[in-house]
């Protein structure tokens, strides 16, 4: 078992918990956000550009939601291992190597000359993106406890909302200016600043026992059984691949659903799991990780497609498209901060998270009435809904699960919420792309067939470089892409539902003040009084 405490003037004495001043703990916070910073803004300059991306490359849409895919697997694959590496090594090395591996994935992206290498380097940006968002949440839930948390988790979201609705923006004018691949690149100069700030004011000492050891062979089984699970969603049901109901979907099925129970029996009894069983179990964890994945299927799998909406579907250049969803961005931004204080104030947060549940199943469900002349203000009301009530779930799920575990135990339960959320946002991107890929090959045939063009385009939406293309052609392709969008928001809408019931019977326990489980001694003194 290890402890991990603040060093220096933050140490507080054996035997007893020091919590750290409001101005101690904006300074650490100050690295570590800038670290999220660096990883959000490159994912969402990314996320803009990506049409323009694939276009470029001669990419089509099952390629566009298979470039989405990898690094969310990666992210879910590498998150519970970043995770229990926390409880175990200094966790300010761990967020500094994190922020180095991603840079390198964008390097890489940025140079990329095809879309294989692509796919390479999307995968290495995942393992750090992993990386930081278990990290960031741990040592956050290290130095603060719950009943102040989600005044800091407040700041966590301005900083995601800032990132998310700048990355956008900035992505498009980049992409517009300078070319999609300085999107990959301008992330480099950021990761320079944010472990500048890491070295300067973060400061946490971990101290282990003897004989403390990563279960590797867990971790190994674990990302085998994710990864062939999603390669199976990604690829099954489109003609170029196979079918839904096949032998190699069966195969398949099987290797994954053989490894994930191998994963399940090596936890059990590793000494140091990578998931640690007991905490999975317990309640408010195991609804909590179905809620995650619910809205990370809604979340990652509908909104992904927001940007290919306004760009494909509607003409937009990237920079329109960034500009756009900024009204889903400042919901977020509302949803976060605002909850995050109000819980703060007041020591509650189950009824935030279940009106949040509410509000993302009313969006996706105003979501699935959109084609391609849907009005622009109309939708821009419909994501704002959606992004407030997704702000007020993401953080305040991972919140009641922390309240409910020891300090030595926040790393790994922290990352194994975020790992089911990333998964189920992997799985949503794979099987709302091949909804959205199959529905546009249908509704372009049906379009062509009106022109009198014979047209046989395989599984997979074709390409999507439509500049290339004639203007009669071109306008039966974003018909299709604007009719088709609704049904990806509808099936999430059924998925947010999932969501509502799994919030909604989450124990209501109160935020404990101390760090630790263990009651400080204030408590125990305000107790007697």
């Amino acid at each position: 078992m290890t402890t991990t405490q603040p060093t220096g003037r933050h140490a507080a004495p054996p035997g007893a918990e020091q919590l750290m001043t409001h101005r101690e703990i904006l300074e650490v916070l100050a690295g570590l956000l800038a670290a999220l910073f660096t990883a959000l803004i490159s994912s969402t300059i990314v996320s803009t550009a990506l049409p323009t991306i694939i276009g470029d490359l001669d990419g089509s849409q099952t390629q566009y939601a298979w470039v989405i895919t990898t690094s969310l697997l990666a992210t879910a694959a590498s998150t519970p291992i970043w995770g229990k590496l926390s409880d175990l090594y200094n966790k300010k090395t761990l967020v500094q190597s994190a922020i180095v591996i991603f840079v390198v994935g964008s390097v890489i992206a940025g140079l990329a000359q095809n879309v294989p290498i692509l796919l390479g380097a999307r995968v290495v940006q995942g393992v750090g993106m992993g990386g930081l968002t278990a990290l960031v949440v741990a040592i956050i839930g290290t130095i603060i406890p719950p009943r102040d948390r989600g005044r800091y988790s407040g700041y966590t979201g301005a900083v995601m909302a800032v990132a998310m609705a700048g990355g956008p923006v900035l992505g498009g004018v980049i992409a517009d200016g300078l070319g999609w691949r300085w999107c990959f690149f301008v992330c480099v100069p950021l990761a320079v600043i944010a472990l500048f700030l890491l070295q300067k004011t973060l400061h946490i000492e971990t101290e282990r026992k003897d004989g403390v050891s990563i279960d590797w062979l867990g971790a190994t089984l674990l990302t085998a059984g994710v990864s062939v699970l999603l390669v199976w969603v990604s690829f099954a049901g489109k003609p170029t691949y196979y079918d839904w109901f096949s032998a190699e979907s069966f195969g398949l099925v099987a290797l994954g659903l053989v490894l994930l129970i191998a994963t399940v029996f090596v936890e059990s009894k590793a000494k140091s799991p990578i998931i640690p069983l007991p905490i999975v179990r317990e309640r408010t964890t195991a609804l909590a990780i179905t809620a995650s994945v619910a809205v990370g299927v809604g979340l990652f799998g509908a909104t992904t497609f927001l940007g290919q909406y306004f760009q494909t579907a509607r003409g937009h250049t990237p920079t329109e498209a960034g500009l756009l969803t900024i009204p889903m961005v400042f919901g977020m931004l509302v949803g976060t901060v605002g909850s995050g204080q109000l819980i703060t104030r007041f020591g509650k947060w189950k009824g935030f998270v279940v009106v949040g549940a509410v509000l993302q199943m009313v969006g996706f469900l105003m979501l699935s009435t959109i084609d391609h002349e849907t009005k622009t203000w109309l939708i821009g009301l419909m994501i704002a809904v959606l992004g407030l009530g997704t702000g007020m779930l993401m953080q305040n799920v991972v919140l009641a699960v922390q309240n409910t575990v020891s300090v030595h135990n926040i790393g790994a339960s922290s990352s194994v919420v975020a790992f089911f959320r990333t998964f189920g946002g992997a799985i949503g991107v794979s099987v709302l792309g091949s909804v959205l890929a199959t529905r546009v090959t249908d509704l372009t045939a049906q379009g062509f067939a009106k022109l009198g063009i014979d047209s046989h385009t395989p599984g997979g939406g074709g390409n999507l470089n439509l500049k290339a293309l004639p203007a009669p052609v071109q306008d039966v392709i974003r018909a299709s892409y604007g009719d088709a969008t609704g049904r990806i928001f509808l099936i999430a809408a059924g998925v947010a539902v999932v969501t509502l019931i799994a919030v909604s019977f989450l124990p209501n326990k109160p935020l404990r003040t101390t760090i630790d489980l263990k009651p400080s001694v204030a408590d125990e003194e305000y107790a007697k009084v």
